[in-house]
Order: C-alpha cells, then structure tokens, then sequence
C-alpha cells in the first residue's frame, strides 16, 4: 500500500493494519479482528478508514489496495465502479494512470464519468440508457477513432462538443497514449 499512495496523490498519507488478537471470541472465522485505519495528513490522528478518508481519498485507497493485492495474486481481472468519484484534474489524470499500468498482465474493466480517466483505457465503449415500448434498454458501443474523442469531448462539454472540447479530448488521448505501458502477455516478461 505505501509503494502506491504517492502515485495516487496520497504521498503523505499512511496506511495501517490494526490486527487485535481475542482468544476469548473464537468462532468458525477465527478469533483475529482486523480494521483498516488512515493517517490522511500529517499531524493528524489515525483513524477508521471509513471515518477519516474523504470520498475521494477512499475511493483512491480502496485503488491502492486492489493494485497491491492484485500485484501479489493471480487475479486476471479488476473492475473498478466509479473508483474516481469525487476526484479531478490531475489527480484524475494520475488514477486514469495507475488503471493503465495495473492493466499490465491482467484485464482492467473501469466505469467512469471524467474523461481524464477514460482518456488511459486502451479500449473504450459508450454506455447509455433509452426507453424502448416502456421499458428501459442499455447499449453499449465500442469507440474508435473520432468516436472516441466525440464522446471524450462531451465528457468534458456536455451535449454539443465545441471545437475546444474536441481538441481538449485529442490531447488527453495523446497524453494517456505517451504515458501508456507496453502491453504485454499475462505470464510474460516485458520485452518476452
């Protein structure tokens, strides 16, 4: 968990295991207690994750821990719900970031509402809801190309994608395609 907070814009943030040891409550799960505390800030208390973390600190910790328990397992694939809710800008940028580098050797699934986010997956897909004869139908899309950046574009704009919006959903898919990892095969080594 250290080695992925900085990453995350958590550099001064601290994660610690409270492990407490009752003999007494023995049950069929054991009789260990385990809580998950934060230390958010410096000068600040540690305290229960749930209690102390904002929204989007939680929401970046809880990023940390399927990485770095994904790093030490066999899991072939994350998904992630809105794991960037109430986070933005750059902090967005360097989530969309850590998505695309944990999807090295295994399948990131990701749903997400910022762009900067979406901008970093090597496949992207569209997602709405409409009424059909009453009753409402999902659909998905697959985008590429300029599809990708018109839904990139009203991302960031809404409904009618300006010429700044586009140019805007350009430069994130160039930015994200810069930084991207190579792919590479699960049970590869990089460069196999």
């Amino acid at each position: 968990m250290g080695a992925e907070l900085p990453d995350l814009k958590l550099s001064s943030a601290r994660f610690i295991v409270d492990h407490q040891v009752d003999k007494a409550r023995i049950s069929a799960s054991g009789f260990d207690q385990i809580a998950f505390h934060v230390q958010t800030n410096p000068g600040t208390a540690p305290g229960p994750l749930l209690k102390v973390a904002s929204g989007g600190e939680l929401s970046r910790f809880l990023l940390a821990l399927k990485v770095a328990l994904a790093d030490g397992g066999s899991a072939p694939t994350l998904v992630f719900d809105e794991i960037d809710v109430n986070i933005g800008g750059h902090t967005a940028r360097r989530v969309g970031e850590k998505l695309a580098a944990a999807a090295c050797g295994r399948q990131v699934l990701c749903i997400t509402h910022l762009p900067q986010v979406a901008a970093h997956g090597a496949v992207q897909f569209a997602v709405g809801k409409e009424s059909v004869n009453g009753r409402t139908v999902s659909r998905i899309a697959k985008l590429d190309g300029e599809g990708r950046v018109e839904e990139l574009a009203r991302m960031l704009g809404g409904r009618d994608s300006t010429r700044v919006a586009l140019e805007h959903a350009r430069g994130l898919l160039a930015q994200a395609a810069a930084g991207r990892p190579p792919k590479r095969t699960p049970g590869r080594a990089a460069g196999a």
